[in-house]
């Protein structure tokens, strides 16, 4: 095992790790902000407006997207074993 695939496993892991919280953390975040100006507008300092919709979206964010979830954590986890198997093949 190289320097050079221990860094490709790594740069591997760290990009599917962002591709899979990004949709997450970017719907919280809009949701906070939208949820944010609506209260600075309004003058509503209510702490469970921006509970309740965080959690809502976040929750139908996470049933329709587990699928695509699952499509990129296991094509990456065959990958992950395919060179694995190749390091093992070497002399």
């Amino acid at each position: 095992m190289t320097i050079d695939f221990v860094l490709y496993i790594s740069k591997e892991t760290m990009k599917t790790t962002v591709y899979i919280l990004a949709p997450i953390l970017g719907a919280g975040l809009s949701v906070g902000l939208l949820i944010g100006i609506f209260q600075a507008v309004t003058s509503i300092q209510e702490m469970t407006l921006t509970f309740i919709p965080k959690i809502t979206v976040l929750g139908l964010i996470l049933i329709f997207l587990t699928p695509w979830f699952l499509d990129v954590l296991m094509s990456f986890t065959l990958e992950i074993f395919n060179q694995i198997a190749t390091v093992g093949m070497q002399p």
